[in-house]
């Protein structure tokens, strides 16, 4: 089974039980905060099988209806869920709006609520820190969201944890509202920059200015062996990077060599850069100025400054 698909199939049972858990204690309590947290685990659970079901699709092979693969899928699942995210956010800050203006409300055993916030907040914190471990393996844009969204989940069953508290040791209902918008402030925050990752790759935007700088010289490595470069373009699906470029070589260089040499460029690229497809389209050098590079050249007039686009 794919790493990706295991870790998806981890987030899917551990959201179950803490679902089933959390409007047992909830019910139990009478405590509205802790059944704010089933709904939001609710929301987590779905989140968990959009990210299953996208990495699954991703892992499949190029076919003839998608001959770039299927790695975009991920990058919706991962719009999706933090959309989810958002969306769980602004349940957070209508509650706690509520809360403040009613004043509050009597909590059975509120203890109890604590210690089960307490566990449902580390399950999701090591949960979360398995997906975060596989989504920077695996570059999984959908996992890391689906971490995200269990990291969101530690945040306020901390902030439900010392809502639980103060109301026990002082009878301040307004803390527990308090402590949730700050919650939610940060979420908020969180669901910004992920939508952004998410998103950005779905308008075909160029890999980060780092990861360019990368290829840009791998290919200066051989710039003994062409004359120059052009018309580099770059973009990413899921995880999987795509990469094309024009490589200007002396126009009397055997087929065999070109090919080998397209070929040297794009497996250091790929070794550098996992899940990488790199396209190279050879041009024969068009005029004597063209050949800065090529010493050997029997047409070279002159060196002009090589150029790198």
């Amino acid at each position: 089974m794919d790493l990706r698909t295991r870790a998806a199939r981890v987030s899917i049972f551990s959201n179950f039980i803490l679902v089933l858990s959390k409007l047992g204690i909830g019910y139990w309590m009478h405590s509205v905060s802790v059944m704010s947290e089933a709904i939001h685990s609710g929301l987590d659970l779905v989140a968990a099988a959009i990210a299953y079901f996208s990495v699954r699709e991703a892992s499949k092979p190029a076919d003839a209806e998608h001959r770039y693969g299927h790695g975009k899928i991920e990058n919706i699942a991962g719009t999706i869920e933090a959309l989810l995210i958002f969306l769980a956010a602004l349940w957070i800050i209508y509650e706690a709006i509520k809360r403040l203006i009613s004043g509050g409300h009597a909590v059975n055993q509120p203890l109890t609520g604590v210690l089960v916030m307490g566990g449902a907040g580390l399950i999701n914190y090591l949960v979360s820190r398995y997906l975060f471990q596989v989504a920077k393996a695996t570059e999984s844009i959908a996992l890391e969201a689906d971490a995200w969204h269990l990291r969101t989940d530690v945040y306020t069953s901390a902030g439900v944890m010392l809502g639980l508290v103060a109301l026990y040791f002082t009878g301040f209902y307004w803390v527990d509202p308090l402590v949730a918008l700050v919650v939610a402030a940060m979420i908020i925050r969180a669901a910004y920059h992920l939508t952004r990752e998410a998103m950005l790759p779905l308008m075909d935007v160029s890999l980060p200015a780092e990861e360019e700088e990368v290829i840009k010289e791998i290919i200066a490595r051989h710039a003994h062996e062409y004359v120059e470069f052009h018309k580099l373009r770059t973009r990413k699906a899921g995880r999987d990077r795509q990469v094309d470029l024009h490589l200007v070589v002396p126009r009397y260089k055997h087929i065999d060599y070109v090919h080998d040499l397209c070929e040297h460029i794009g497996d250091e690229i790929k070794a550098a850069l996992p899940y990488t497809e790199v396209l190279i389209h050879a041009e024969p050098c068009t005029s004597p100025v063209d050949c800065p590079v090529c010493a050997a050249c029997p047409e070279k007039e002159n060196v002009p400054q090589r150029r790198i686009d």
